[in-house]
């Protein structure tokens, strides 16, 4: 009896060594597996279990943008795997067609024998690295991730109050209420005036919208002419980054009114600080031509 006894607790601590072992083996097919189907463009619709909000078809769009810009050579290296319950995520760096070595978290869901794509996601805050408590200081992002991640949330809640807005009374009064509510002209304006108070106030505007879109939005900005008549700045606003990027947007907006939304909430700030403003977009690019409105009523 006791030898069977031993043999049946030195089976459990064998079963107990080899089931990460084996857990591990059988992640690491779950991603071979995937990566096998994606290079193929095998990955249908039944193997996809997308995070809420999130349509199968929209998954299989972003899929399909890395299978066209894929370096399969990057793809092979071995990932970190996370896994919990019936979760499992890899962690890996990307190249690709960007050009800009990026991390990526590709999740899954594990159900039986079978796997199924979720979801994947360039930003994430690895929270699960805290192990003890009470605890006050938490895994950090750069501050161009959390700059995007700030700029996503509140384009994101502008599109849907935006959608809702036409629902109820109608495009032409969306436009206007996101021209007054947002552009909030006359308020910006004051804003440009009290904190940038050393300059006459219709280059404090202009000085300000390059220091608000640079340190607050967290966009690139580049002042390339400023003199009492005209003024000249080039951005690339997160704002088209995020539309070429987020495909849940493409689904809810068309790409010309979310550029309508852009240019009719800043001619709206331009002209309450007394300058006309052409807006100029090229891809993510934007260039903004200012030039001086004639009137006595800016201050």
């Amino acid at each position: 009896m006791r030898k069977r006894a031993a043999l049946i607790a030195a089976i459990s601590l064998l079963v107990l060594w080899a089931s990460p072992l084996l857990r591990g083996q059988d992640e690491i097919r779950i991603w071979k597996e995937f990566v096998e189907m994606l290079k193929e463009n095998r990955i249908t619709l039944d193997r996809i279990r997308p995070l809420e909000f999130i349509s199968k078809e929209t998954q299989v769009e972003v899929l399909n943008s890395f299978r066209r810009g894929a370096v399969w050579e990057e793809w092979e290296t071995e990932p970190e795997i996370v896994r919990y319950d019936n979760h499992v995520n890899f962690v890996i760096p990307l190249k690709g067609k960007y050009g800009e070595w990026t991390k990526y978290c590709f999740m899954f869901l594990v159900d039986g024998d079978e796997w199924y794509y979720r979801h994947v996601e360039a930003i994430f805050i690895r929270l699960d690295k805290i192990s003890t408590y009470p605890v006050s200081e938490f895994p950090d992002l750069p501050e161009t991730k959390k700059a995007w991640m700030r700029e996503e949330i509140i384009v994101s809640e502008h599109v849907r109050l935006f959608n809702m807005l036409i629902k109820e009374k109608g495009k032409d009064f969306a436009f206007d209420w996101f021209r007054r509510g947002v552009g909030n002209g006359p308020g910006y304006f004051l804003q440009a005036k009290a904190w940038v108070p050393f300059v006459p106030s219709p280059k404090s505007f202009i000085l300000y919208v390059c220091w608000e879109q640079a340190n607050l939005i967290g966009n690139t900005i580049t002042l390339q002419k400023l003199d009492d008549n005209e003024a000249v700045v080039k951005m690339i606003p997160l704002y088209f980054q995020i539309f070429r990027h987020a495909t849940h947007l493409k689904r809810q907006i068309t790409f010309q009114d979310y550029r309508k939304l852009f240019e009719t909430i800043w001619e709206y700030r331009a002209q309450s600080a007394g300058w006309h403003l052409q807006v100029d977009i090229r891809g993510v690019e934007c260039i903004f031509r200012f030039k001086r409105i004639n009137t006595d009523q800016v201050e």
